[in-house]
């Protein structure tokens, strides 16, 4: 069997560039999808996220179980479920954006309910097995933050592509075209379908579970591991509040720069903007993660993030070019707990073995992406919510001046907020230091050598 190289790593890469084509499409402009062309009302879509997403977080454990309680084939365990079910899902993330004319608000509703609950199903089967892949495509612990990194690589230029073009595309005259967005869907689908295949081809599972440790997991020793497991439940915690952070960032943004600084176009500029300052950090977060830890490099990007949106808040009147500047500060920032994270999980689930001697590489993850969907509904919800609160009104073409205020509002002091709580919990809370992360990693190489660890 070939060895971990700069294939693995392109290959890992290219499965979080295909998921997020249709991911970062769906957070940044469903929701002006379906106010502005579907004529649904913000609180109407505000629940739908939130239904949606907690559907998903429970699909997402149902599956992480699932996975775990298969055999590897010849071709692995995880990359052939990859295989399967990316198709239904792309189609599916297609037909979210496809508007049949002349039918009434009421199918409208109904459609958008069932379209885009099933895309989010679909997603739940295609992510389990690829964020569950990166533990059985390596066990070096360095090698796998390789993985973080390049995961967060594909991410990233998915991120930079949407950013830039999607508002070329899906906006015609600063107004949301409903053949615009159809035709985003069919050419960022295609884009998906292509990347999946890549990681699939370029990836090799080479860490096969034991068939004696799959008969003896289950899940009562499971949940208590679970439950004991702090890195994990702080991990989760932080990043459910990170999630909601982007997420509702992601939304207020559209409304923002179309509404606010009276240009969607912009949205391209930032997107290019902050994700170069995104791809700044990528370079400088191993080094620093090799000599401070990932708690302390996460931590201060969250001080940083904070700082900027503070200012950002306290800064109304400012252009949109300053503020596009200003927000990539605060991007950097934060960029280094989205860099981490996915160590972060491996981190805990290293700590998982270690509390029960399982090692449930599709559980634990899927417990880590339940938080990040219970994010996602939370963010969909009150996304939906306080744009209804603020009074926005799709019907008019400018806004009065006390929504663009909250639209302001929305954009700036909650992102700070939270960021505050994210880096008081990585601080004060997050137990797994630099010290104790390399001392776990001795301790359960030990065990395993010693063999108590089955």
């Amino acid at each position: 069997m070939n060895t971990f190289g700069m294939k693995d790593k392109i290959g890992y890469l290219f499965g979080d560039f295909g998921n997020d084509f249709f991911f970062i499409l769906v957070s940044s402009f469903l929701m002006v999808f379906y106010t502005d062309v579907f004529g649904i009302s913000p609180a109407f879509v505000g629940t739908l996220f939130l239904i949606a997403r907690i559907w998903d977080a429970f699909a997402d454990v149902t599956w992480g179980r699932f996975i775990d309680s298969r055999k590897t084939g010849k071709n692995g365990k995880f990359r052939p479920w990859i295989f399967r079910m990316s198709f239904p899902l792309v189609i599916a993330g297609i037909l979210m954006f496809l508007r049949i004319p002349g039918m009434s608000t009421g199918f409208y509703e109904a459609y958008a309910f069932v379209t885009y609950i099933l895309w989010g199903t679909f997603y739940s089967t295609v992510n389990i097995p690829y964020g569950s892949m990166a533990s059985v495509i390596t066990n070096d612990p360095v090698q796998r933050t390789s993985l973080s990194t390049y995961r967060t690589m594909g991410s990233m230029a998915a991120q930079l592509i949407i950013g830039a073009v999607g508002p070329l595309i899906v906006f015609v005259n600063n107004k949301a075209d409903a053949n615009r967005f159809f035709m985003a869907a069919i050419l960022f689908g295609i884009l998906s379908i292509a990347c999946y295949m890549a990681c699939v081809k370029m990836s090799t599972e080479r860490i096969v579970v034991s068939e004696t440790q799959e008969k003896h997991a289950d899940f009562g020793k499971t949940f208590k591991g679970l439950m004991k497991n702090k890195p994990l439940i702080w991990i989760l915690i932080a990043s459910l509040l990170f999630m909601i952070n982007m997420m509702l960032i992601g939304t207020v943004n559209v409304y923002l720069f179309k509404d606010y600084f009276g240009n969607a176009k912009i949205l391209s500029f930032i997107g290019i903007v902050q994700s170069v300052s995104a791809f700044i950090a990528v370079p400088i977060a191993n080094p620093l993660v090799r000599t401070h830890g990932k708690k302390e490099i996460a931590s201060a990007g969250m001080a940083l993030a904070a700082i900027v949106y503070l200012l950002l808040f306290f800064m109304p009147n400012i252009s949109a070019t300053v503020y596009v500047i200003l927000s990539a500060v605060g991007m950097f920032g934060f960029a280094f707990f989205n860099i981490v994270v996915w160590a972060f999980v491996t981190d805990v689930i290293d700590y998982h073995e270690f509390l029960t001697g399982l090692r449930e590489d599709g559980t634990v993850y899927s417990i880590y992406s339940f938080a990040r969907k219970v994010g996602q509904a939370i963010a969909g919800g009150l996304g939906g919510a306080v744009i209804g609160a603020i009074g926005y009104n799709a019907a008019l073409k400018v806004q009065p001046q006390h929504v663009l205020n909250g639209i302001h509002t929305l954009a700036t002091l909650i992102p700070a907020a939270v960021y505050i709580v994210v880096f008081l919990i990585l601080v004060f809370l997050y137990p797994l230091n630099k010290k104790r992360t390399n001392q776990l990693a001795a301790d359960l190489t030990e065990k395993r050598k010693t063999g108590n660890n089955l």
